[in-house]
């Protein structure tokens, strides 16, 4: 499924030319190359690169360009797209690629490969890997940091809010007789609320004016190993933003309107 840009697909023909019949000096491979590849041999265009012989110093050496493909990945995502050449040279295969069909039972089909493989190379090794299995493996890194991160947020999100519902009942009792007379005084739910709250808040808005730079710069970091990858969009530190405001406000919040709803007679009788 590589899509062919310029001139054609490699032909099982094309071995012809360098077949052991052919004199060795007169041998030459077709090679489809990548867009890559066309432009690090400073050819114009990709028809431009139609034909031309290169030498690679493999097999017979000399290679003709009969087609142009579109560049693809041929590696993990963490590196860049490299020159491309592919060529028939089947004195020199060593791994083949089989596609099993879909809805095939895999031990079945595994099998009937290996007994294949036995009858054509009895002293062989038969050793496979799977090509997900394979792919996988590339982010197998990314995956286990990203676990972790998931992990270690979590128990931070939980220190935080068990350290914001300590400090919140702290405050609310030591500041019982102020909200008790600021309620005689006539002051509202919402007043109290905005009073127990405030001082959290402009704390965690703090933390996130030091923690924000800091979060973008070490993304950045991270995201230059990678040849393709996202850009940092500013949306997903305001949505950041406002979950750590929601999540102060929603641990806060339960001694706060419970200091809002108390009756201030309890707690000015000893006065």
């Amino acid at each position: 499924k590589l899509k062919l840009l310029a001139g054609r697909k490699l032909q099982a023909t094309d071995t012809n030319n360098i077949a052991r019949s052919v004199p060795e000096e007169k041998r030459v491979m077709a090679a489809v190359v990548n867009e890559q590849l066309v432009r690090d041999l400073g050819f114009e265009s990709n028809e431009a690169a139609l034909g031309q012989r290169i030498y690679i110093g493999f097999n017979s050496g000399n290679v003709d360009i009969v087609g142009v493909i579109d560049n693809f990945n041929q590696g993990p995502l963490s590196t860049k797209i490299n020159s491309v050449l592919i060529t028939l040279a089947p004195n020199t295969y060593g791994i083949a690629g089989i596609k099993i069909e879909k809805g095939s039972n895999i031990p079945e089909a595994l099998a009937a490969i290996e007994n294949a493989w036995k009858k054509a190379y009895p002293e062989g090794v038969f050793a496979y890997k799977f090509l997900d299995q394979q792919i996988d493996a590339y982010y197998k890194a990314e995956e286990r940091l990203f676990n972790l991160f998931k992990i270690f947020s979590g128990v931070a999100m939980l220190i935080s809010c068990l350290g914001l519902f300590a400090l919140a009942t702290f405050t609310t009792q030591h500041r019982v007789k102020e909200i008790g007379i600021r309620k005689v005084l006539g002051a509202t739910v919402n007043s109290i609320l905005v009073l127990v709250s405030k001082d959290f808040l402009k704390l965690v808005l703090l933390a996130l004016v030091i923690a924000t730079p800091l979060a973008w710069y070490g993304i950045s970091q991270w995201l230059t190993n990678y040849a393709f990858h996202i850009d940092i969009s500013v949306w997903a530190f305001g949505l950041a933003a406002l979950i750590a405001i929601g999540v102060t406000l929603a641990t806060i919040g339960t001694q706060a309107f419970k200091s809002a709803l108390a009756n201030p007679a309890q707690s000015l009788k000893s006065e």
